[in-house]
């Protein structure tokens, strides 16, 4: 496939007084924005998590494929909120002028050909890791991911189906990380992916009517949901005894950081509950995005220790500092 040209911001020519040289970056901040950079980021984490929960990076090799499947989660996440854009230009168009497909700094051609070539992309990639290790779950996972990506932005977005699909992309991302594992996947992977699933379920939930008033009623649902996918996640270590000691010794430990964890994000979403106005609800739901890379960093500290732990955190970083810049919903 060839790059169509972008000579135009949609209809209209470009009459402005900027100086040319301030004109790539404008158009590099469009696509950034398109992508939303940010969130690439907490795909990486959920990612990377699923990696670390089943093998740890003992040499160049791990770091290879830790780096490939890193790689091809980024690609597709990005491809889906490229094509999510496209579908919902005209929606857009009323409640979000300023993105920048509505706006004319994306052509529609250019986001259509970025969509699918980096969702083409991801997908090979995770081949890539599967021929690699001589095992199929990468490619395979990958594939079912991509549909469901697309089938998210074409159908189901605004169905009621719609959350629980979008949850199925988070759980079959943190399923890809764990793909690379020797043994099938027992009770604790899907307990773990199961969990950020439906804590994902509950925030997109929770965000279906951010750009208007939203119901309590539906706020406190979609909390509430969050809090099951916490729960799924303070419960996966009796399940499983490669823990790190401080865990295994004192599992009381881990209840207490679930406990913590689930407060805070819960009083976050209370206060949207309370005061469902558009700004809170948002706001509200950055903030869930940004604890989903604290969950993730837990359950990596509870299986491999603290420095993997740390690794993860890292990702939390350019998020929020990205996210002053590119609004992360």
């Amino acid at each position: 496939m060839s790059l169509p040209c972008e000579t135009s911001f949609g209809s209209r020519r470009v009459h402005n007084s900027t100086s040319p040289n301030s004109r790539p970056a404008s158009t590099a901040r469009a696509y950034l924005e398109l992508v939303r950079l940010p969130n690439i980021f907490t795909a990486m984490a959920d990612v990377a998590m699923g990696f670390l929960f089943v093998r740890a990076i003992s040499g160049p090799r791990d770091g290879l494929v830790l780096g490939l499947l890193v790689t091809a989660s980024s690609l597709l996440y990005a491809a889906g909120v490229v094509l999510g854009d496209l579908f919902d230009m005209q929606i857009d168009a009323r409640q979000r002028p300023e993105r920048p497909l509505p706006s004319g700094r994306v052509l529609p051609a250019v986001a259509a050909w970025l969509g699918w070539e980096l969702l083409l992309i991801g997908v090979a990639l995770a081949w890539v890791v599967a021929f690699f290790t001589g095992n199929l779950r990468p490619g395979v996972v990958a594939g079912l991911l991509a549909a469901c990506i697309v089938l998210y932005d074409a159908r189901l977005k605004r169905t009621p189906v719609g959350p629980v699909l979008m949850g199925a992309c988070r759980m079959l991302n943190v399923l890809l990380g764990m793909s690379v594992a020797a043994a099938p996947w027992q009770v604790e992977h899907w307990l773990v992916a199961g969990g950020i699933g439906a804590y994902i379920v509950g925030v997109t939930w929770f965000a279906r009517t951010e750009t208007r008033q939203s119901s309590r009623v539906q706020l406190a649902a979609a909390t509430t949901v969050m809090m099951a996918g916490i729960a799924l996640l303070a419960w996966f270590p009796s399940w499983t005894d490669e823990l790190v000691p401080s865990i295994r010794q004192q599992p009381g430990r881990w209840g207490l950081l679930m406990v913590i964890l689930g407060v805070l994000i819960g009083w976050r979403c209370l206060r949207a509950v309370v005061e469902p106005a558009p700004r809170r609800v948002q706001t509200a739901v950055e903030q869930c995005i940004l604890s989903l890379v604290i969950l993730d960093a837990a359950v990596c500290y509870a299986m491999r220790g603290t420095l993997e732990a740390v690794m993860i955190l890292w990702l939390l970083l350019p998020v929020m500092l990205l996210g002053r810049w590119i609004r992360l919903t």
